[in-house]
């Protein structure tokens, strides 16, 4: 728990930034974003570190946050790891900027660089700086054409894409 804990305390510590020469999608609709999303790809962090079957669940609270709730499961232990946390709109609701906290009051920055607009199936999402990058799909796989398109579009950005992990979402846990 500790571990996916820090997800997004030392991702997200209190910077709620975008990465320079970037920008968010627009045209945001948070009601089209709950939900699951399984995280396809990631750039490795000690608090996702040997993590499967990884996943992110948004739903609305009453007051217009989002609720975010993180899942994983660790094969050593043998357990599923995760983490609640609450996001809020940095702007314009329409602008795929978002604070996220999983330890108030420290946020972090949680910005959409690209995003499926007609039917929200996959997600490319960065933290406040290059070493935060999640490939995030509402299916656990992506036709590789996609992928690779997200990965291309992460390289331009400058994200180190020869990094990425590819998330293991094939198997349940414990087979």
């Amino acid at each position: 728990m500790k571990k996916l804990a820090g997800l997004l305390l030392c991702a997200l510590c209190g910077c709620v930034q975008i990465p320079k020469d970037t920008t968010a999608v627009t045209g945001f609709e948070a009601q089209r974003y709950l939900g699951t999303w399984y995280e396809i790809a990631r750039l490795d962090h000690f608090f996702e570190r040997g993590l499967t079957h990884v996943t992110a669940e948004y739903s609305l609270k009453p007051d217009g946050s989002l609720r975010v709730v993180n899942r994983g499961f660790d094969p050593r232990q043998k357990t599923w790891k995760g983490i609640e946390g609450r996001a809020f709109f940095v702007a314009d609701p329409g602008l795929g900027r978002l604070k996220v906290s999983f330890f108030r009051p420290f946020y972090g920055g949680y910005n959409i660089l690209a995003l499926d607009q007609r039917d929200y199936a996959y997600a490319l999402v960065c933290g406040n700086n290059r070493s935060y990058l999640w490939i995030l799909a509402r299916q656990p796989t992506l036709p590789k054409a996609v992928l690779d398109d997200l990965t291309q579009q992460a390289k331009a950005l400058g994200f180190n894409t020869d990094a990425l992990i590819y998330v293991r979402q094939d198997l349940p846990p414990g087979k």
